[in-house]
This record gives C-alpha cells, structure tokens and sequence, in this order.
C-alpha cells in the first residue's frame, strides 16, 4: 500500500502601505499608517471568489461522495486567518466544517508565516508556534500533532526544538541537499532527535503548482487519469503532495481545468487498490522511519536552490532581516504589546520574498508575487518602515 498525503498551505501577508523617507519619525497610528487595508481587504475578497470559496466547495462534495476516503490536511497562518475574521468570517466557518466531517487535518506552524527560526535565539520561533497552538485550539479546539516551518525551512536546530515542544512529525522538502539518492516517499528522523519527518515530493508536487497550465511542458495537458496513473507507478511508503491553496483558481485559474482536475482526482486515485489518502497525524501513526536525514544548513521549498537564498540571498533582504532582529531585541526588552504586534506582521517571510533579485524561472515567480515595480521599491518601503518603528521604540 503506497499512502497521498495532500497538505494544503493557506496564507495571506499583510501588504505595505507607501510610506516615504519624510514619514520617519512622525507621530502615526502605526498600524494603519503601516498596512494597506484596502489593498489587503480587496485581495483577499479576490482570492476567496475565486480560489478559497469554491476549492473548499468542492473538497467538501468530494469527501461526502468518497465517505471520508479522501482525506487532506491543511496548514492555515494567524495572519489568513485575521484576515477572515476581519474580512470574511463565513469563509472561516466553510474550514470549520472540512475540518467538522473527521477526514481534515490541521498543521501547526509560525502563527505570523515568519523567518524567526532562522535567528539566533529561537525564544520568538517558539513563542510564535505557541501562539499558532492557542489559535488552533481556540478555534478548532484542537492540537495538531505534526509542525511545517514557514516555507518548509527547516535544519537540524529547528527539528531538535520542534521535538522538545512535543510535535510528533515535521514536514520539509524532499530535496537531494539532504536525501542524496534516496527517495523522499518514505518517513525518516533527523539525526539528532526523535521525531518523524515527513519529505515533500517537489516534482509532482510541482506538477500541479507550477506546470499545469504550462502549455510547452510536455505532459501538457495534465489530466486526473494521467497525474493517478504517475502516483500508482510511484514507489515507497508515502507521496507527500504538498502544494500552496491559490493554486487552485488564483495560480491557475478557473480557466485552465484546475477544477475538475481536482474533482475527478480522488476517483482516478481510488481506481488504484494499492493507493489511499492519509491525513499528516495518519501518516507518522501509520509508517516507520527508514533511516536518518542530517541537516545543519537551513534547507526550504522555495525556488530551486531550495534554501533561504528567496528571503536572504541579497544585501537588501539581509539589511533588513538584521534591523528586524534589533528592533525585537529593544521590543522584547521594553514589552511594548502594541509595536510587539506591529513588529511580528512585518516579520511574515512575504516582505523579505519581494526584495529578491534573482532571475530566470526563480526571478519570475518573485515577480509574480511582488506587489511593487522592482526588488529596490521593496527594499525602500520596508526599510522606511522600520526605520520608523525603530525610531519609536529607541
């Protein structure tokens, strides 16, 4: 029996107002002056029209049509859901009820979608996490058993602390940097702690996320029937498919088939004996381990070097991630609750991700995401912004 493990990220940054260089240091109502309610309350309507409203639908049609033999799991940032109780609290009752019907997991992870687990003290990571913990019992009134980093980052250092919090699993990429030849559809442990690690297979993975409606590649088009038949000729354990919810919709539009790629796909998998669906807690309950990763330098699911280079690759982004961390050091010691707030929705990964200035494929999908003209624009409001914040706090 070779098991799907469909994990789903759903996140949604707080986008930047402009603020200007004249801004620094005037008196302001930092939370409005700093974030684009607009702009966040119109992409966020945006994007539930056409990806989290009907995606939702649908996965909720297919588990009552297959009994609850579709199963998936879902990772939802403290930052996505702020936004639907302030934009849309309908929406966050449609997640209520996926999770509701028993085949619908829930993943921990940062609650603000933050890099802080790649600062040197990791007292902020693990707050983040608890709060992220308090969030899903509050509204779920569960404790999810397995954790996904921001981005899949993960190393050594953060497996040993997500263990000690008492997390039973942990997700990343299945990347060669710490696979080498063997293959991602299997449970391994890190070698410095006990916990399970569950690897993403990136390629089919990518599959959906990224080459579906790439008319040059040559599987186009990519069917439900075809992608089964891919998975039932896959060895190993477990296919993790670990993809982000706006592919559905927003990154592939409704144009292209995503939907009835995803509608008929648990029919076409099920035409399989030897494959089924587990949840991410399923999986560390079904399957051993079979042999240790080793990784003492952050790896990630981002772009194809599949390390931090999308958030800390450039001067800019490490100007930047450097004052971030100073300007926590004076929080932390001033315990100001107010720009402690402020200080953790700038951390969110997205604000560092659009100063990137790589090219070719990598270059593009930045492009892609990034609200403002060029890497340099990114660089100048965010900077200003905490330059500002600093000035308040010094």
């Amino acid at each position: 029996m070779t098991s799907l493990c469909i994990y789903f990220e759903v996140h949604q940054p707080m986008r930047l107002n402009h603020f200007s260089e004249s801004k620094i240091g005037r008196k302001n109502d930092t939370f409005n002056t700093y974030f684009n309610h607009d702009l966040n309350r119109g992409i966020f309507k945006k994007v539930a029209k056409k990806c989290y409203i009907p995606t939702n639908k649908i996965l909720l049609d297919l588990i009552k049509e297959y009994f609850s033999e579709f199963r998936f799991s879902f990772s939802l940032t403290g930052t996505f859901i702020e936004s639907c109780e302030r934009y849309m609290p309908t929406l966050l009752d449609s997640f209520k009820e996926l999770f509701d019907t028993g085949a619908v997991d829930f993943i921990e992870e940062t609650y603000f979608h933050s890099l802080a687990s790649l600062y040197d003290d990791l007292d902020e990571f693990v707050e983040q996490v608890k709060m992220h913990r308090q969030m899903m019992k509050r509204l779920f009134h569960y404790q999810p058993k397995v954790f996904r980093n921001t981005e899949a980052i993960y190393d050594n250092r953060i497996a040993k602390i997500i263990a000690d919090l008492g997390y039973k699993g942990i997700i990343t990429e299945g990347t060669e940097k710490i696979l080498k030849s063997r293959s991602p559809n299997y449970l391994y442990k890190p070698s410095n702690c006990d916990i399970k690690v569950l690897l993403r297979n990136y390629r089919l993975s990518d599959d959906i996320g990224f080459r579906f409606s790439t008319h040059d590649w040559v599987e186009y088009p990519l069917t439900a029937d075809k992608y089964a038949n891919w998975l039932s000729q896959t060895k190993g354990d477990i296919i993790n498919l670990f993809i982000d919810y706006e592919t559905f919709g927003e990154h592939q539009w409704h144009e292209t088939g995503i939907f009835d790629f995803l509608k008929y796909l648990p029919k076409e998998i099920l035409r399989y004996k030897h494959l089924d669906f587990v949840t991410v807690s399923e999986a560390i309950h079904r399957y051993k381990t079979v042999g240790e990763i080793d990784s003492p330098w952050a790896i990630s699911w981002a772009d194809e070097d599949r390390d931090v280079s999308a958030w800390l690759g450039n001067d800019m982004q490490l100007a930047c991630f450097s004052l971030l961390k100073e300007i926590g050091t004076l929080l932390k010691q001033q315990k100001k609750k107010e720009l402690l707030y402020i200080w953790r929705l700038l951390q969110t990964s997205d604000h560092l991700y659009y100063m990137s200035t790589k090219g070719l494929k990598d270059g593009t999908v930045h492009t892609y995401f990034r609200p403002y003209d060029t890497p340099l624009d990114a660089f100048n409001n965010f900077l200003n912004i905490l330059q500002d914040l600093r000035h308040k706090i010094i």
